[in-house]
């Protein structure tokens, strides 16, 4: 019996000029021409096995390499070769470029006038406090007289004030200025002669008293005396007989006290010209003149007067040396 070996009977003849397929090979798409099914090729199994994506992606590819192997473009140089690495950045550096330069918004510069006007203020506040800190521990009688003496001190500048603006305005508005300048110049003289010594002087002020029985008061207590008058506002002073001025001293003798040289004994007899409300209490605080002679074992006593006369007068001394920086 022959055999008929036609393979196109069957259907499973390969085509003209091409080679039998492999079982498991995967064909190649023909792009744009839709191809003939063939004969009987739906009724037969398919030979075809799925492929693994490595494969369809290189049967995609031409030549089959991978997108990570393909050769360098042409033209570019170095092919083959890494590119150059950038200069490293350190985060100081980062750091720095970020803060300098300074790239400052209206919102930081007003944030940053409010903190130094704040500051200005706190620092203002510290130095006040600290310039008061220093009466904290003052008391309360110190601070009263401290006050009143600031007081007193004030008005006595505000009278001046007003008085020498006053003879300002005379001798502006004077029609014979010279004849109004004689009028200052002796009144001015006079004052000068009430402080110098050289004229007497009346006006209100303390009469002050010290008995001293057992001759313990020295020439030291009577100059603390004086003082303190004078701090408070004393213009005139007069002990016993003898005018104080600026150039007096006191010196102590057996059973007395010397004032400018002449002897002087107990009691004490003290005419002070001044604000009454300033002398008495400035003698009378705790801890003052009055408490310290009362412990030498005197007795002290103060009043006021409305018209205290002192009368002691000075010699009026050419100076020997000083002269008028005016002529």
């Amino acid at each position: 019996m022959a055999t008929d070996e036609n393979p196109e009977r069957d259907g499973t003849a390969p085509e003209a000029g091409r080679a039998p397929e492999e079982p498991g090979a995967t064909r190649p798409k023909e792009s744009g021409v839709p191809r003939a099914e063939e004969p009987g090729a739906a009724d037969r199994p398919s030979d075809r096995r799925p492929m693994p994506p490595e494969s369809r992606s290189d049967a995609r590819r031409p030549g089959g390499g991978h997108a990570a192997e393909e050769a360098p473009a042409a033209g570019s140089e170095g092919a083959g070769e890494p590119a150059a690495a950038g200069p490293e950045v350190t985060g100081r550096q980062r750091l720095v470029a970020g803060l300098w330069p300074p790239r400052l918004t209206r919102a930081q510069l007003i944030v940053a006038l409010l903190l130094f006007i704040l500051g200005l203020g706190l620092a203002i506040q510290v130095r006040s406090t600290s310039d008061s800190s220093a009466l904290r521990g003052a008391r309360q009688e110190d601070l009263v007289r401290i006050l009143d003496e600031l007081d007193n001190r004030s008005q006595r500048l505000t009278d001046e004030q007003r008085r020498l603006e006053g003879q300002k305005t005379e001798l502006e508005n004077s029609s014979d200025q010279a004849e109004e300048a004689r009028k200052q110049t002796v009144e001015k003289e006079q004052q000068l002669g009430v402080l110098a010594g050289t004229v007497a002087a009346q006006g209100p002020g303390i009469n002050l008293t010290i008995n001293d029985p057992t001759h313990s008061v020295e020439a030291d207590k009577l100059l603390d005396t004086v003082q303190e008058l004078r701090a408070a506002g004393a213009e005139a002073i007069q002990i016993n007989d003898v005018r104080i001025v600026a150039d007096s001293y006191l010196s102590d003798v057996r059973g007395g006290v010397q004032v400018d040289g002449k002897r002087v004994t107990q009691p004490y007899r003290f005419r002070v010209i001044g604000k009454p409300q300033d002398l008495e209490p400035a003698l009378n605080i705790p801890g003052g003149v009055v408490q310290t002679l009362e412990k030498e074992q005197a007795t002290v006593s103060v009043s006021r007067d409305e018209k205290i006369i002192v009368d002691a007068l000075r010699a009026a001394k050419r100076p020997d040396y000083a002269r008028s920086s005016s002529r």
